[in-house]
């Protein structure tokens, strides 16, 4: 398909040499070109990744998954892509789905899609102590944005532009901000955001970098922003709109 040309595979990684070799080999597989962005990772990371076929960015220190995701979508702009969608590196989610997600986003119009874990039959199952914050995270974006969300922290995204050159241009690092608070923001700004059914699955190795905890908290944080109402980051060029 000749949108391929256009769309890049982004992988942040920290501490994922046990999955990321075989989650880029499953992406190119796909006939799409990959960027690991190793983040500050103290394993073989990058080693792993250009083995297997990556462009690889190396962060000298750990700036969380937001700072990862911001590096490799000024990359993405620099080299030209105008797609760029966003994989875990942990194998939870399909590599061989991202062809699907585009052409969804594609057909919608969409700038900003979402493969949602909730939509589907997607054996994906959370724990109760985690399923209540994310419940409420996801009526809290859906109000918020003025569109209906039902996976808030999902990681595998289509994000196309002129949305794409905004995320580059300025992008959160807190937990979470990469996902709930930019879908939010960008819906504010009027760009165009839907999700679609994926699979996700357990982890293939490594360590999570999330917990319970940090979701609460977060579930907190996201409400008091919510009620005070920011005024979004994000710019809408519309006549760069599609």
């Amino acid at each position: 398909m000749s949108y391929k040309s256009r769309v890049l595979v982004l992988i942040p990684a920290y501490n994922e040499s046990a999955t990321v070799g075989d989650v880029v080999s499953r992406v190119l597989k796909q006939g799409l070109p990959v960027l690991v962005v190793d983040d500050g990772s103290h394993d073989d990371t990058a080693q792993v990744a250009v083995k297997s076929g990556a462009s690889c960015v190396r962060l000298p220190f750990n700036l969380g998954v937001g700072g990862a995701l911001r590096c490799g979508f000024r990359w993405a702009i620099k080299m030209g892509y105008d797609c760029v969608v966003q994989c875990d590196a942990d194998g939870q989610h399909s590599p061989e789905e991202i062809v699907r997600l585009v052409e969804f986003a594609e057909e919608k119009r969409l700038h900003l899609a979402i493969g949602s874990r909730f939509l589907g039959d997607s054996p994906f199952r959370s724990s109760p102590l985690r399923r209540i914050p994310m419940r409420l995270m996801a009526k809290l974006a859906s109000r918020a944005a003025g569109v209906k969300i039902t996976d808030t922290s999902s990681g595998f995204r289509a994000i196309r532009q002129p949305l794409l050159s905004e995320f580059a241009r300025e992008f959160p690092v807190h937990y979470l901000g990469d996902t709930f608070d930019v879908t939010i923001e960008a819906a504010k700004s009027g760009y165009r955001i839907g999700e679609m059914p994926t699979t996700m699955h357990e982890r293939a190795g490594g360590v999570p970098s999330s917990n319970v905890s940090w979701s609460l908290i977060y579930l907190v944080r996201s409400f008091l922003v919510l009620l005070i109402g920011p005024n979004s980051r994000y710019q809408l060029h519309e006549n760069e709109i599609e």
